[in-house]
């Protein structure tokens, strides 16, 4: 059976919604070495690219249906049985630097994420698994960058590195520090939002409501602090979905 269009884009790791910036940005943030996905090529005319993240990058690579088959770099795939059993052999794709990519695990389509794929970070957590049976866990909902806290006894604003990992939010004194101050369990949080009232010599300042005290901080610019608390009120949002 000659293979079809539909067929390619009911692969459960083809994406029909995200650019070339979104793949970086998802597999950079989400994936290990060897992971992948398929998406629409910005060329169109039944084009795809593969993107493959290889240590600190992501490579791509032009997939072509032509209307009778798939054609792939050197290869030809006539039906899409045989185009998933050459990922199933885990090919190695040559780049343009002469390094290799090892196809390993597939980045599945069906993950619950929300519309920010522009800002970078992916949010979902979820475990698949690769041809070996293994399970393969991915390290999302993340964001990283310096905010500023206000002391709870002293009342005096430090910078310190936040590091945000799935529910939980850490921050530390340096950025190269390799433990955290504290560790905040975002399961016990239960605001995140703008602060107007209080703290109103600084700007860009936002609260964190525990039951057993409120964090003050603020961000560099109104861009950052956005960022941050439609990230953390993601994970207070699935919380409250999960339970």
């Amino acid at each position: 059976m000659s293979c079809q269009c539909g067929d390619i884009e009911s692969l459960d790791w083809f994406h029909p919604n995200i650019t070339r910036h979104t793949a970086e940005s998802i597999l950079l943030q989400n994936g290990k070495d060897g992971t992948y996905l398929l998406r629409p090529s910005s060329k169109g005319g039944g084009e795809y690219a593969l993107s493959v993240k290889f240590e600190q990058s992501v490579k791509h690579f032009n997939i072509v249906w032509t209307g009778s088959n798939i054609t792939f770099g050197h290869g030809s795939f006539r039906t899409i049985g045989d185009f998933i059993e050459h990922f199933k052999n885990k090919p190695l794709i040559g780049t343009e630097s002469s390094q290799l990519v090892l196809l390993k695990v597939a980045y599945p389509r069906d993950v619950h994420e929300p519309d920010m794929y522009e800002s970078v970070t992916v949010h979902a957590e979820f475990s698949t698994a690769d041809d070996t049976g293994n399970d393969i866990n991915f390290s999302l909902n993340t964001k990283e960058g310096f905010l500023t806290k206000l002391g709870l006894y002293f009342k005096t604003w430090k910078t310190r590195w936040f590091v945000l990992r799935r529910n939980e939010l850490m921050y530390y004194k340096e950025k190269c520090s390799k433990s955290p101050i504290r560790v905040l369990d975002l399961n016990e949080c239960s605001e995140c939002e703008p602060e107007t009232a209080l703290h109103q010599d600084k700007i860009n300042v936002f609260r964190l409501v525990f039951k057993w005290r409120t964090f003050y901080m603020y961000a560099s610019t109104p861009q950052d602090m956005t960022e941050w608390i439609k990230q953390i009120n993601w994970c207070l949002e699935e919380n409250r979905r999960r339970h």
